[in-house]
């Protein structure tokens, strides 16, 4: 006979929820999903991997996927009902936005602050009334999010991740560079300090990730230069 599901806190599984970016209800098939995502971007032997974070997210996989689900009847009694979800964007959770949701039934505006963590709750008052309500950071122009950091994918000549080199890349804070290790193994990853979520209450400065995707039709880093010149100076510029 097998062993009956654990029964574990609230908070331990809130915080493994948080941790693996889920939310209360999340079934087996996202939890697979995240743990994947989460423990890959953690692994010690990736760029930017860390060995503490990868065994907490091992940590919580493992918990959630022990824990027996309370009866319906138990979670009506001991549960306040499941809040609103404020659904933001990766730009909207680093900048800050006036985002619409849904709450008892009417739309309200809510000005969310910038570094927002899904898993997070914003207490709103309306007509008297408080709500709370949970952020969930859904993906979106080409960037996702994980806990702090944020990750990005870019298209990188195969040549350039066997020799070596300088790279340029468009990120949402404008073009930044780094130095490729020759022969790297696709896929890729660099870590870029200080462009993940801002620091907010005791959550600290995220990075950001970036993978590179060999792509044959990339331009190559001489390539890349011709392009930005030939976008700043035009013939009548040149004429001048």
């Amino acid at each position: 006979m097998s062993a009956s599901p654990a029964r574990i806190d609230l908070a331990q599984r809130r915080a493994a929820l948080a941790l693996l970016g889920l939310l209360e209800g999340a079934d087996s098939q996202a939890l697979k999903g995240a743990f994947r995502q989460a423990v890959k971007a953690a692994r010690p032997d990736q760029a930017g991997g860390d060995a503490e974070r990868f065994r907490q997210v091992i940590e919580a996989y493992r918990l959630l996927q022990r824990a027996e689900p309370a009866p319906i009847a138990a979670l009506e009694r001991t549960l306040p009902e499941a809040p609103p979800i404020l659904v933001l964007t990766p730009l909207q959770a680093l900048w800050g936005a006036t985002v619409q949701t849904r709450v008892c039934g009417r739309r309200l505006a809510v000005q969310a602050p910038a570094g927002l963590r899904t898993g997070e709750r914003l207490r709103l008052r309306d007509s008297g009334a408080d709500h709370l309500v949970s952020v969930l950071i859904r993906p979106a122009d080409g960037l996702s999010v994980l806990g702090d950091d944020l990750f990005m994918s870019w298209p990188t000549p195969p040549r350039m991740l066997e020799d070596g080199g300088r790279i340029e890349m468009e990120t949402y804070a404008g073009p930044r560079s780094a130095w490729v290790t020759p022969g790297l193994s696709a896929p890729a990853r660099l870590c870029l300090p200080g462009l993940g979520l801002p620091a907010r209450g005791g959550r600290p400065l995220g990075r950001l990730f970036v993978t590179l995707t060999p792509a044959s039709d990339a331009p190559s880093p001489a390539e890349d230069r011709l392009l930005r010149f030939t976008k700043v100076w035009t013939p009548e510029r040149l004429a001048a």
